[in-house]
């Protein structure tokens, strides 16, 4: 009969929420639930040379620091350990077992580097310390990997193998294919150990799962107090315990627990709440690491559907859960260059615009404190009005161009024609005008995809030679200069000035074959005069 043992690891995988600065006082306290709790193992953190001592947080440089953080808690039947990414802590850091208050080590490594990674656990092995081989990303490897990683386990010994399912990926079938070829060729003194991911809202089911399985070795499951953890999150440790109660005869106290999840974790929970998000589900749906994702949603111009086919095109396939930069942005230049036939709805919008005064109206506060100018101008002119990603209350607009996905779902644009590029897609049916996105854009990299200068260089495509502009202020360092401050960007405050000038040079370069005048105010405009002011 197997011997089961409950591993909390919120104060190391919990971690990574808070940038383990979970303070001294919930340290202590959260410890000192988890052995009132019975908890079997407690891991306490990370040990990680490049980070320095700490009393408030759980990474420590090396073994005395954990002494110093912990050394006066009574530990109770409770083992004791900390992880170790292999390569982030020299040997020279960690004390003999003996000397240390910690128990084990837990090492991860990424498959790449099984070898010299499992050296590094003989040597921890060697100072008295019970060894974690923990696997990471464990659906990186293939039958061939995993049987050459248990070559190299049977030779060194360590105390347990752990699967760890890094990105959320696993399904129970795919679980038990992993654990079988585990429990079949691994050394029976060796224990094995499982550690989930919540990106497909799995992870307590499959760690009941990998407690379903018949075998006669040691087995020890991962968990954290309410699921606090990297990404999605972990598997529950009070679900967890609670049915370790129920179907195995365990009797860990779960009021320790919840104790320590109403004091010491809500806390952390509300400032960032971790667990299934629309986020690590793309992430794990395309089997792929998140920066990748975060890479393109911080582009802001494709819509989620968009996001979700880029990033099943990421490829080499070895490439996907092993994070790139220039692999991601090579294929984002790719896909956004994906091409339409445009022919149609050149014709269309030329023919809508033939012989009309145009209006191109941005969202600036200047819209409404000129508004008496832009209305006479509207009156007198009767101008083809265009309005770019936002509809304005006070002014009827025949058409809005989108060029930013976001802003698109937020706009009700019943009964206005839409002109869109490529990267935004329709929520029904088709846009009125759709143009191809790359041919647009600028080149310089700062403004390169400012949808201003992007109508501006699709009206001229058209024949275009002539347009009045109202509602562009420009980017300002002291106040919010959108009548709506949720249009403006985190960023433009510290770089308004380069984004001003950036935007006139663009600007004076299209008036060589274009007639722009601007009706309202603009830090833009280069025929503003130095007595000039802004409104």
């Amino acid at each position: 009969m197997s011997k089961i043992k409950l591993l909390d690891c919120t104060l190391r995988d919990g971690g990574y929420v808070n940038d383990w600065k979970f303070g001294h006082d919930n340290i202590e306290s959260i410890f000192e639930r988890l052995v009132d709790a019975g908890v079997d193992v407690i891991e306490i953190g990370f040990l990680d040379d490049r980070r320095p001592f700490d009393i408030e947080r759980s990474i420590m440089p090396d073994t005395d620091s954990v002494e110093k953080i912990y050394g006066n808690l009574d530990r109770k039947q409770a083992q004791i350990v900390g992880m170790i990414d292999y390569g982030t802590c020299d040997i020279s850091n960690i004390k003999p077992c003996s000397e240390s208050y910690i128990d084990g080590i837990r090492v991860i490594f990424k498959k790449g580097i099984m070898h010299e990674a499992m050296e590094y656990c003989r040597a921890i092995k060697k100072l008295g310390y019970k060894v974690y081989s923990q696997l990471v990303s464990i659906t990186s490897y293939t039958d061939e990997d995993l049987l050459e990683l248990i070559s190299l386990v049977n030779d060194v010994k360590p105390y347990a193998v752990s699967m760890v399912d890094t990105y959320g990926l696993l399904h129970p079938e795919d679980l038990f294919h992993y654990y079988e070829i585990l429990d079949a060729n691994v050394d029976s003194t060796i224990g094995i150990g499982f550690h989930a991911h919540n990106n497909f809202q799995l992870a307590y089911a499959n760690a009941l799962a990998f407690l379903g399985k018949e075998t006669d070795r040691d087995i020890v499951v991962d968990a954290t107090l309410y699921g606090m953890g990297k990404s999605a999150g972990n598997a529950p440790l009070e679900l967890v315990s609670m049915r370790l109660n129920e179907k195995y005869g365990k009797s860990y106290n779960i009021n320790p627990m919840l104790e320590a999840i109403q004091e010491s974790i809500m806390g952390f929970y509300d400032k960032a709440p971790w667990g299934y998000k629309m986020f690590f589900y793309l992430c794990a749906l395309n089997d792929c690491h998140p920066n990748y994702l975060t890479l393109y949603k911080d582009k802001q111009n494709l819509s989620v559907s968009k996001l979700n086919d880029i990033l099943s095109m990421i490829e080499p396939e070895d490439k996907k859960l092993l994070y790139d930069k220039i692999v991601a942005e090579q294929l984002y230049d790719r896909f956004v260059t994906e091409q339409c036939s445009e022919d149609e709805a050149r014709e269309k919008l030329s023919a809508e615009l033939k012989n009309r005064n145009i209006l191109v109206v941005g969202p600036g506060k200047n819209i409404e404190l000129q508004k008496a100018r832009v209305d006479e101008y509207i009156a007198k002119e009767n101008p083809y009005v265009i309005s770019i990603n936002y509809i304005p209350k006070e002014i009827k607009v025949d058409a809005v161009f989108t060029t930013n996905v976001k802003r698109y779902h937020d706009m009700k644009t019943d009964g206005i024609k839409v002109i869109a590029t490529t990267n935004v897609e329709c929520r029904n049916g088709k846009f009125d005008f759709v143009f191809n996105r790359a041919p647009l854009l600028e080149r310089n990299e700062k403004i390169m995809d400012n949808s201003f200068l992007m109508l501006i260089k699709l009206l001229e495509s058209i024949g275009i030679n002539k347009i009045c502009c109202a509602g562009f202020d420009g980017y300002s360092d002291k106040e919010d200069n959108y009548f709506n401050p949720e249009m403006e960007y985190y960023f433009v405050k510290d770089e308004a000035h380069n984004l001003n000038t950036h935007m006139r040079e663009s600007i004076y370069e299209s008036r060589r074959t274009m007639d722009i005048r601007f009706l309202t105010y603009s830090a833009y405009d280069t025929n503003n005069n130095e007595h000039d002011e802004a409104f």
